[in-house]
């Protein structure tokens, strides 16, 4: 018997792959399900790796042209569990799963600071499914809090602080669709010339900049970069914020806004705010950087635990003694 880890590119897949070495009761071996990008392939090299068709938000139409591929994926491979963070890609593996009377787990992104997103909403009306917030704030009944993926990472400062930025890092994710060039303007107002800097812009338009860009940069070659360079700039990305950490980096979190285009919503200032309150990275907003800031960020550390806390879903024994078996008959019942 083997999991299944199925995870859209980006924060999802970042997540996922920093959880499933944490989650009890679920064994391996493990075979994953995203996307094909330069991330998803540096990532998880080496591992066992089914590619689909890429899914967006809100996107029905490729839900369901992916759901020959689960099947397939499914009926292939002995799997007795499916492990999801999201997003809408989950939604073309766990009804066919269900279906099989397979166990699912879907762990709500820690972009969701208050409440589920529409496709964990839409996962939650599939019985059986077991559902898990990284925020204790909105769980209840049905969506139980284990704990969240930040919890392997604490604060450290530094007494070092560098006179001037070397290597800088700005990273904007890979959205589609929309740019965060005010950031990039901004960045370029106040960085001093002589400083090293490497780019991954996304879809920005970098038009008229200046500047030499990479749309998307391999997991291994920016998580080099970012372990060289003295401060790491990026959008407030759950994905990219991890990569950081990895690296022990305090990174610069600025939030996209859904003002000005560079977003569908403003969730991403509730990532900054929540990764500032645990220190592990400073929120600021693009009006607001300044030299002083970039030096700052520059002299603060992240170290990660040397034992991270486990994250039991359902199908282990918790502390308070509730086992696996009527954890998800209540589950279930309440699907």
């Amino acid at each position: 018997m083997s999991t299944l880890l199925v995870a859209s590119t980006g924060g999802h897949l970042k997540e996922l792959h920093h959880l499933y070495g944490r989650l009890s009761g679920i064994e391996g071996p493990f075979r994953w399900v995203t996307f094909d990008t330069p991330q998803s392939r540096s990532l998880l090299a080496g591992e066992t790796v089914d590619f689909v068709r890429f899914v967006a938000g809100r996107d029905p139409v490729n839900v369901v042209r992916n759901l020959p591929a689960a099947r397939h994926i499914l009926s292939a491979y002995d799997a007795d569990t499916v492990v999801s963070t999201g997003s809408a890609v989950a939604l073309s593996f766990f009804g066919l799963a269900r279906v099989r009377g397979l166990r699912c787990h879907y762990i709500e992104s820690a972009a969701r600071i208050d409440g589920p997103s529409l496709t964990g909403r839409q996962i939650g009306r599939i019985p059986g499914v077991c559902l898990y917030s990284q925020y204790p704030g909105w769980a209840d009944a049905r969506w139980n809090y284990r704990g969240s993926v930040f919890d392997s990472f604490t604060r450290s400062t530094s007494n070092e602080r560098p006179s001037r930025l070397a290597k800088v890092v700005v990273t904007l994710g890979i959205y589609r669709g929309v740019g965060f060039r005010r950031l990039i303007e901004r960045l370029l107002e106040i960085l001093p010339p002589q400083t090293e800097v490497l780019w991954q812009t996304g879809d920005t338009d970098i038009g008229g900049l200046g500047i030499l860009g990479h749309e998307a940069i391999p997991e291994r070659e920016l998580t080099e970069a970012m372990r060289e360079a003295d401060v790491v700039i990026s959008h407030a990305g759950v994905g990219t914020a991890l990569a950081a950490f990895e690296v022990g980096k305090c990174p610069l979190l600025v939030p996209r806004r859904k003002a000005f285009g560079e977003a569908v919503d403003d969730h991403q200032t509730q990532i900054a705010d929540e990764l500032g309150k645990r220190g592990l990275a400073i929120s600021i907003e693009v009006d607001e950087l300044d030299g002083d800031a970039l030096l700052a960020a520059s002299s603060n550390r992240v170290e990660t635990l040397a034992r991270a806390p486990q994250f039991a879903t359902a199908g282990a024994r918790t502390a308070g003694g509730r086992g696996a078996s009527d954890r998800e008959s209540s589950l279930a019942n309440s699907a």
